[in-house]
């Protein structure tokens, strides 16, 4: 295990760099760094999702979502390591099959809604979706970066789609419908 911070206050960052865990520091607008950024604001957003009223076999894949997920700033943070592997990628795929499964199928779009959680785990599935871009755009600067890593993002914006609708109709609520041409 790394060095664990015993000051909060370092100082180290006031010249507008941070450190990265291999010891190295880097500008903090540096790609790498607004990656991790995205990543802990995604983390950060499951802990909200986390914070309602929720099944417990929900609550359980968002909080193991939540470990990846720091596994994930890790990855970030150690350039060259890759904490992700095809077993975190299958096991995400497998979740997801079995909650979608349980769905009618779709037949219109859906607006983010659909009850408190729902709609916080939408908003958890667009901040995945910018951290996705994100991790694409440092791909295509830096060689060191994760494969599956993209792979396993691009399947939980999937995932959080699949849950918020499950949380829409566990939770009373009822999914959002795009009406065309819907005008007030």
């Amino acid at each position: 295990m790394g060095n664990r911070l015993s000051r909060i206050t370092t100082h180290t960052g006031d010249d507008g760099t941070t450190g990265l865990a291999d010891g190295s520091r880097t500008g903090k607008s540096a790609g790498r760094i607004q990656t991790i950024g995205d990543i802990d604001e995604l983390n950060s957003s499951l802990g909200i999702v986390l914070a309602c009223d929720l099944p417990d076999e929900i609550r359980d894949d968002l909080l193991t979502l939540q470990h990846i997920l720091f596994d994930i700033g890790g990855e970030l943070s150690l350039p060259g390591k890759n904490f992700i592997d095809e077993k975190d990628v299958e096991m995400l795929e497998n979740r997801l099959d079995g909650y979608n499964r349980e769905l009618p199928p779709l037949k219109e779009f859906i607006l983010p809604g659909g009850g408190e959680s729902a709609a916080f785990c939408h908003l958890a599935r667009t901040i995945c979706r910018r951290a996705e871009r994100q991790m694409i755009a440092l791909s295509e600067n830096e060689a060191n970066i994760n494969a599956l890593t993209l792979v396993f993002l691009n399947r939980l914006s999937d995932f959080l789609f699949v849950i918020a609708r499950v949380l829409a109709r566990q939770n009373g609520g009822e999914e959002v419908y795009w009406e065309k041409k819907r005008r007030s």
